[in-house]
């Protein structure tokens, strides 16, 4: 072998002369086998059945080397590339020593594989012939046929259309792009539409009667739910039981992880937006995306502007020591602002195995809010009880801003599977809000018991998030897996929150009220080490986990020179996973792992909401992490095409439950006064059963289903009056995707949702960042909480769009959207014990219609597939692989 090298390199050196061929050692050894790249494959991939070419068929390309970590030879990939619109592929600066083998895959056609070789005639070189050489440098494959794969048809049908939503036994995947009703929205929009999630009508999510992490593209966020554009996120991943791989502070609920959308097809591409609302507030937006050569860049951006009407009813009765009080109030506060949101990235591809990505993003937002509060209370003496009135105008103005900026690397080993990620998160928040209220009371025969009172509330925070994480994943064998990684995470936060009073009785003077303002910050340090280990041995797989924790926190009350702290200095959260392959369409797993949930800064912010003067709320900065055991017995069954179920049986035991807890206090305001906080009570345990199912009715009707049945008994004897309390819940969501003719198509959605006990709170919570929200401030305002003094009552709805595609390629849609079909959405819940009992009620944006239109452009240049560089559109094949028959 090494003599025909070396003859064939001296008869090309004589042939093309010395400039082509001078860097070819002529000694025949292992280096000038290297350094021979003259080989060229070509040829065309057709269908065997008609003969019309296979566009966009995937070819590889593999050589069987030496390894010299282990002597041992074996196959390497050496080239990936995707065939042209004719089918048709070419291979160049290839090795003319060796041995090959091509496979070529394509989605509906077995695979095809075959041992090839360039075929160099030594004998036409030696005479002179050098054509007839130069043929076996020059290799044409020909034709290549692919026989059609009659099973993988049937669930391509499933996969060309991308399902809504894919089962997994680790996760579901809910296709955003597939949810027509969400389209021009917020990420709350589409959480009222992801399997498994309960969303009430301020935006707060909640899965399994808990709240769950937020995260984005898998790290934890400082960006809210309504600050996330719907048309920027591609698939939202549901993990009810993250392993010891994921962040301990997953909480009581898992993780919802948010992947945005984010293209690496060759060429251009992108889409443009609009939308106007039925209350008149548009919305623009867009993005693009341009990959060549080594450089993938992608952004993106919208603007919206939006409207909400709410109807409060508040009814409360308070027992006192000898006489009894009622308090009545309504209200319809009304809620205007912007949003914008901008998104600016680009990927490195270094060589073929190492990658640079750097992303940021921004957000602003500003808001005002009105509202006029109607007052019926009774004012209680020691001798009478005298009935009264009141009006109370509130009038705020709230803005924020949200920097977030990240950077990653990848290197892929030449072994596949085997990796190594290193990447860095860091956002900034920031808002500032200003409240001002006016009221004024009469007695019982309308007239003024005293002249209007002006106050004013300003406040505001900053939060810092940074996250640094490395990974590290080795595919031992083939069936064996060896994750691990380490992170670290810093938070530091402060707000500010002052009151004032108005002495010129409306006028504008205001004076500061000293023993009422807070000034407060806490930083939150979380250091993590983890491994994971898996092993298959035949039908069973085995996850074997354990995250090592070290956090503390330490917060300061400035204003009252107070100091809070907790300090887990080594905190210990196995995971084990062991799952069953029944059958090919059955698996059955069983699994455990073991999470902590931190207080949220706004249920550690120690300043009084005075929004509501007779509904006051405050933090508690003594509040203590909850501790969470969560198992699960999951079971995953696939029917006929479109046909599947996945069951859950699971269990969570909460230690330390963070609650909502109302009580009495006359130190804070130097007299009496009823305040809502938060405390930690003793536990609580929850056990249920949740049923997915993916129904296919004909051609055109797709149904997927979630029923989530539950029991929760919560222990709180420990805080003073409060009792225990046990509550039988069940929750239910129905989501039908119909076809229609002429590119029309209808999703209709419903959700109902039975008396529960007020969900728990999370440490991430829903409306994550500090930034200031579309619905609201104040410490807790407007979310929901468990609280051990009262429960939600059932709430139900229905929600509707239709879509029509058009143009070319239907690159053109219109959508129109109508939520809260019947008015039914009441939010209403009901607290009580031996002091008071309370009714509260709220409508929010019932029957708003909105109207959206989108562009896609773009276009796709197959002949930048010829790097070798294909690791974007290698993992969007392998998810498209992962999806299909689900």
């Amino acid at each position: 072998m090494k003599q025909h090298v070396k003859s064939v390199i001296v008869l090309l050196y004589i042939f093309f002369g010395h400039s082509t061929f001078a860097q070819f050692p002529v000694n025949g050894n292992k280096s000038s086998q290297q350094n021979m790249n003259l080989g060229h494959f070509y040829g065309k991939v057709v269908d065997e059945a008609t003969g019309k070419s296979i566009d966009a068929a995937t070819v590889q390309l593999l050589q069987n080397k030496l390894d010299t970590n282990t002597r041992q030879r074996k196959d390497v990939v050496i080239a990936v590339l995707i065939t042209s619109k004719k089918g048709e592929f070419s291979i160049e600066r290839l090795p003319v020593m060796g041995k090959f083998k091509l496979h070529i895959s394509a989605v509906g056609f077995k695979k095809y594989e075959s041992s090839i070789s360039f075929e160099i005639n030594m004998n036409a070189a030696k005479s002179g012939d050098m054509s007839s050489m130069l043929n076996g440098v020059d290799k044409d494959l020909g034709n290549i046929k692919l026989l059609k794969d009659a099973t993988q048809l049937q669930n391509v049908t499933v996969n060309a259309n991308k399902p809504l939503i894919q089962l997994n036994l680790d996760k579901k995947i809910y296709n955003v792009e597939k949810d027509i009703s969400a389209t021009g929205g917020t990420a709350v929009d589409v959480m009222k539409n992801v399997p498994s999630v309960n969303v009430d009508i301020d935006g707060n999510v909640t899965m399994r009667n808990a709240s769950p992490q937020i995260f984005v593209d898998g790290r934890p966020t400082t960006l809210s739910l309504d600050q996330i554009p719907a048309d920027q996120i591609a698939t939202i991943e549901i993990i009810s039981n993250p392993s010891a791989k994921y962040d301990a502070g997953a909480g009581s609920a898992g993780i919802l992880n948010i992947v945005l959308k984010k293209n690496r097809k060759s060429g251009y591409n992108g889409n443009i937006r609009a939308s106007i609302d039925s209350r008149g507030r548009p919305g623009v937006g867009g993005d693009i995306n341009f990959k060549q050569n080594k450089f993938n860049f992608f952004a993106a951006g919208m603007f919206g502007m939006r409207k909400s009407i709410s109807e409060v009813i508040t009814n409360r009765t308070d027992f006192l020591s000898t006489k009894t009080a009622h308090l009545s109030q309504n209200n319809n506060p009304v809620g205007k602002g912007y949003f914008a949101f901008g998104r600016l990235g680009m990927d490195y591809f270094i060589d073929n195995r190492n990658t640079i990505t750097i992303s940021g993003n921004y957000s602003r937002g500003q808001f005002e809010n009105g509202d006029l509060i109607d007052i019926y209370r009774d004012t209680v003496t020691a001798t009478s009880t005298i009935f009264e009135t009141g009006k109370r105008n509130l009038m705020s103005k709230s803005h924020f801003r949200n920097i977030g900026s990240s950077a990653g690397f990848k290197h892929n080993f030449s072994k596949s599977g085997k990796e190594w990620t290193a990447d860095a998160n860091y956002n900034f928040s920031r808002n500032r809000n200003t409240s001002d209220y006016n009221g004024l009371y009469f007695d019982q025969f309308n007239q003024p018991k005293t002249t209007r009172l002006f106050e004013r509330s300003t406040g505001g925070g900053d939060t810092k998030f940074l996250t640094l994480q490395t990974d590290y994943t080795d595919p031992i064998s083939s069936t064996q897996k060896l994750e691990a990684g380490l992170r670290m995470s810093q938070r530091r936060f402060k707000s500010f929150n002052d009151n004032l009073i108005d002495s010129s009785g409306g006028l504008g003077q205001y004076i500061l009220l000293p023993a009422l303002g807070v000034n407060y910050d806490f930083k939150d340090d979380v250091y993590a080490a983890y491994a994971t280990y898996s092993q298959q041995i035949k039908n069973v797989s085995i996850q074997l986990g354990a995250r090592i924790e070290s956090s503390s926190y330490t917060g300061n009350l400035l204003t009252k020179n107070q100091q809070f702290s907790n300090d887990y200095p080594l905190s210990l959260f196995p995971s084990a996973f062991f799952t069953w392959k029944l059958n090919k369409k059955a698996d059955l797993q069983l699994n455990y792992s073991r999470k902590i949930n931190r207080p949220g800064f706004f249920q550690l912010i120690p300043f009084i909401d005075f929004s509501d003067s007779l509904n006051l709320s405050i933090g508690n900065p003594n509040l203590k992490p909850e501790f969470n055991h969560l198992g699960e017995i999951v079971y995953s069954q696939q029917f006929s095409a479109g046909q599947s179920i996945l069951l859950s049986i699971y269990g969570r035991v909460t230690d330390n439950l963070i609650t909502r807890y109302q009580y009495i206090d006359s130190s804070i305001l130097s007299k009496p006064a009823r305040f809502t906080s938060f405390a930690n009570a003793s536990r609580s345990v929850t056990t249920g059963v949740e049923l997915t199912s993916k129904n296919k009715v004909g051609k055109n009707w797709d149904i997927t289903t979630n029923i989530n049945l539950y029991n929760t008994n919560l222990t709180a004897d420990n805080l003073p009056g409060t009792s225990n309390n046990e509550q039988f819940s069940w929750f239910a969501k129905m989501n039908n995707s119909f076809k229609l003719p002429a590119n029309f198509s209808i999703q209709l959605t419903g959700d109902y949702q039975s008396k529960t006990l007020v969900p728990a709170a999370s440490g991430s919570a829903s409306r994550g960042g500090g930034g200031g929200n579309f619905y609201g401030g104040g410490p807790g305002f407007g979310q929901t909480y468990s609280t051990a003094q009262g429960y939600i009552k059932p709430i139900y709805g229905a929600d509707i769009a239709i879509k029509k595609e058009f143009l070319k390629n239907n690159a053109a849609s219109l959508t129109l959207q109508f939520n809260d079909i019947f008015r039914t959405r009441l939010y209403a819940t009901r607290a009580a014990n031996e002091s008071f009992n309370q009714d509260y009620s709220r409508r929010r944006d019932p029957q708003v219609l909105r109207l959206n239109f989108n562009w896609r452009f773009g276009k796709l240049d197959v002949n930048l597939f010829k790097r070798k560089n294909m690791k974007g559109e290698m993992e969007n094949m392998q998810n498209m692989q992962q999806g299909v028959g689900q």
